[in-house]
């Protein structure tokens, strides 16, 4: 296939049917058709030996991932079972990751000073090939004393823009804290009086309703438009996104002190819908005290599967459902002055195709239905955002494990194992 121009590729993003999108580029036959009309939870995807919680594993692994690009729980998620399902010692003891703050596949050609998409990032470079070839010294050449001392894992801090190290994750230190959405109805837009606070909602606080229209869906700001890759490009400022009416913003007051969320974000939402089945997007973000939203991590969650991926289950109009939205996992540092932010809307398009709430396939579909979608936060239905903070403690045994690990005189930034 030929290149295609940012243009084009925008005009495939937005064609309907979503099935036909590679067939309006002029692509060669592929397998797109086949996966896109198929269910999640269809047995399809069994042939291709997909990781399970009962699968088996009898081989070291090193995971590399990154916070912004677009999986970093699922490598941890793999990491975990790879190392609980392990058939020998090395497979259970020797599974290992390394999560940077870099895009897609970036880990290893980070520079100083690191900026990824609109945040500078301090300087988070590792000497990535010669962490491989100790790896692959260790397990194919019999030399075990080249990965002594790894930590099983490796994150970079992003705003404290330092490396820690830990044996498990989410590291120890880590607290769960409720963070609940809060507002007098009116939480559309920035400008709206949307609270995210610690205290939990009244019997009697209203909720907040915006219209989702797939054909204007709120964007994803982090994607390269198709130009390269058609992956995310990293962090972008959000603030013009969220003086859309359908994008509800719910932001603390300033912080008096800094505050480390390191780990798993999960939003655990009330809401209903005019439709029978929509889309809902949490997005985590970082106000700083210039009014710049720089988003942190995201997800989304198709209503229909809010009991699994292996069974459909519509929403009758308006009765309240709880859903719980993954939204990756992170490690970010707010620092003191910051504001967090947690932005809920229906769509991130391109980056996910739109819902077009009608209920049906969806990838066959050519026409939409708009959908009056609320979010209900009161003391009956509170809903909050599940934030991993770190606390002092585990912030300093973080940094004395890393600080374990000698560092090569000739590099400087490369995690070694002790000589």
């Amino acid at each position: 296939m030929q290149p295609k121009s940012d243009e084009e590729y925008q005009r495939a993003f937005a064609s309907l049917p979503l099935v036909n999108m590679l067939k309006s580029l002029g692509g060669p036959p592929t397998d797109w058709e086949d996966w896109v009309s198929r269910d999640p939870g269809d047995p399809w995807g069994d042939r291709n030996g997909m990781l399970s919680e009962d699968s088996t594993i009898d081989v070291p692994a090193l995971f590399v991932n990154s916070w912004y690009d677009v999986g970093a729980a699922d490598a941890l998620h793999q990491q975990r079972v790879f190392s609980a399902r392990g058939l020998s010692p090395a497979a259970r003891d020797h599974q290992h990751i390394i999560l940077s703050p870099a895009t897609h596949c970036g880990t290893e050609s980070l520079k100083a000073p690191t900026v990824i998409g609109e945040r500078e990032l301090g300087d988070a470079r590792l000497d990535c090939w010669q962490i491989y070839l100790d790896w692959f010294d260790c397990w194919l050449n019999d030399k075990p004393d080249r990965i002594e001392g790894m930590p099983r894992v490796q994150y970079y801090v992003m705003g404290r823009n330092e490396w820690r190290a830990a044996s498990e994750w989410p590291p120890l230190g880590v607290e769960l804290q409720h963070w609940f959405l809060r507002s007098g109805g009116n939480a559309a837009t920035r400008l709206g009086d949307g609270t995210l606070d610690v205290e939990p909602p009244s019997a009697d606080e209203p909720a907040d309703t915006f219209t989702y229209d797939p054909g204007d869906p709120a964007p994803f700001l982090g994607m390269d438009g198709g130009k390269s890759s058609g992956t995310t490009i990293g962090p972008r400022d959000y603030q013009d996104v969220q003086l859309r009416p359908d994008v509800l913003c719910f932001t603390s007051p300033p912080l008096t002190e800094g505050m480390e969320v390191t780990g798993f974000v999960r939003a655990v939402l009330f809401v209903s819908s005019s439709a029978p089945d929509t889309d809902f997007v949490a997005r985590l973000l970082d106000v700083h005290p210039d009014g710049r939203a720089i988003d942190v991590v995201d997800g989304i969650l198709r209503v229909r599967y809010r009991e699994g991926f292996d069974r459909a289950v519509f929403m009758e109009p308006s009765v309240i459902c709880k859903i719980e939205i993954d939204l990756d996992a992170t490690s970010n540092w707010f620092p003191a002055g910051h504001q967090i932010r947690l932005e809920i809307t229906s769509s991130a398009f391109p980056r996910f195709d739109r819902n077009l709430n009608t209920g049906g396939n969806n990838w066959d579909e050519t026409e939409w239905v708009v959908a009056r979608n609320t979010i209900h936060h009161c003391e009956q239905f509170p809903s909050h955002v599940l934030l991993p903070v770190m606390t002092a403690m585990g912030s300093h045994a973080g940094k004395a494990n890393l600080n374990s690990i000698a560092r090569c005189l000739d590099c400087g930034i490369r995690l070694c194992p002790p000589p």
